[in-house]
């Protein structure tokens, strides 16, 4: 089975790039930096440095769509979030006007989205049944899932993978908050009773495989965890399994200070639940936070 992956070098996409190839795919990856595809993912790895590159003639049976600016690496301006947008948005509709044109449509698109599809929404348990929430973060994660969804027109089954907190060794937010924390500086957020939707990075990759053999999948599904945590239960978790105190907790009058808007995606609360991916029958690996991490932080303490 051939499968195309945009985004295949970033955080996720490189893990899944590495699982699919063990797996016997073949694998293609659109990068902006063709050269360095097979360093970060992989020998084997074709690559294609824009969508202008995939013919009429090529033939992929999925596409996976995960490509997108960072979305934490710069304070959001009108510019940036225009960037945001584009990256996303812009790439799945010229993905999709691309599929459009080929002879053999894919069989499959697992196209990548958020639970900041959700917004911040308190104590509220959420499902993929719950709308979209009206805030820069909620409209980029709606109008990209609907940008896919137009894929369905071709007779392509669409999956809509909407990702939570990823956590994985050598990258994410987790990889961020790994030095203060090692250092016995780090501390709650706010008033850290914020909810923190989490997944390990292993299982998001068995979520995606399982949507790609199992062809009753179809439209959105939370990829987190069964047991989300508040942000308070997240910071004591992380300092016990690193043996640190966890005393400076970082005020939400400074956080919103140094990020701007862009702090609603640490200060939001998001208690999303997978609850189709259970229905379906999905086993999780990792259910409670504190393997997880004891599972990523001791293949590096």
């Amino acid at each position: 089975m051939k499968i195309l992956i945009t985004g295949g070098t970033g955080f996720i996409g490189r893990a899944l790039t590495r699982s699919l190839t063990e797996q016997g795919f073949e694998v293609t990856v659109l990068s902006r930096n063709p050269d360095s595809v097979e360093k970060i993912c992989g020998s084997g790895i074709k690559a294609l440095n824009n969508l202008n590159q995939l013919n009429p003639e090529d033939s992929y049976q999925v596409i996976i769509n995960l490509a997108g600016a960072p979305i934490f690496d710069a304070r959001w301006s009108e510019a940036r979030k225009q960037v945001i947008r584009d990256s996303r948005i812009g790439l799945t509709k010229q993905l999709v006007a691309c599929m459009a044109r080929m002879k053999s449509k894919p069989e499959l698109l697992i196209s990548g989205s958020a639970i900041g599809f959700y917004g911040d929404q308190g104590d509220t348990v959420l499902t993929e049944q719950s709308p979209p929430h009206n805030d820069f973060s909620g409209q980029l994660c709606a109008d990209w899932e609907n940008e896919a969804k137009k894929a369905e027109q071709l007779g392509v089954r669409v999956c809509l993978i909407r990702t939570g907190l990823v956590l994985a060794e050598g990258g994410g937010l987790l990889q961020r908050m790994l030095l203060p924390f090692r250092l016995g500086l780090g501390g709650r957020l706010g008033d850290g009773l914020q909810w923190m939707s989490w997944i390990h990075r292993q299982d998001w990759i068995a979520i995606a495989r399982m949507m790609i053999t199992d062809l009753s999948m179809q439209g959105a599904y939370n990829a987190t965890a069964p047991c989300p945590v508040t942000n308070s239960e997240f910071t004591r978790t992380l300092a016990h399994c690193l043996k640190r105190p966890a005393l400076l907790p970082v005020p939400a009058w400074l956080l919103k200070f140094l990020l701007g808007e862009m702090s609603e995606l640490v200060l939001g609360s998001q208690r999303v639940m997978p609850e189709r991916l259970l229905i379906q029958g999905f086993k999780h690996q990792y259910t409670d936070l504190s393997s997880a991490l004891t599972q990523i932080l001791g293949r590096h303490e």
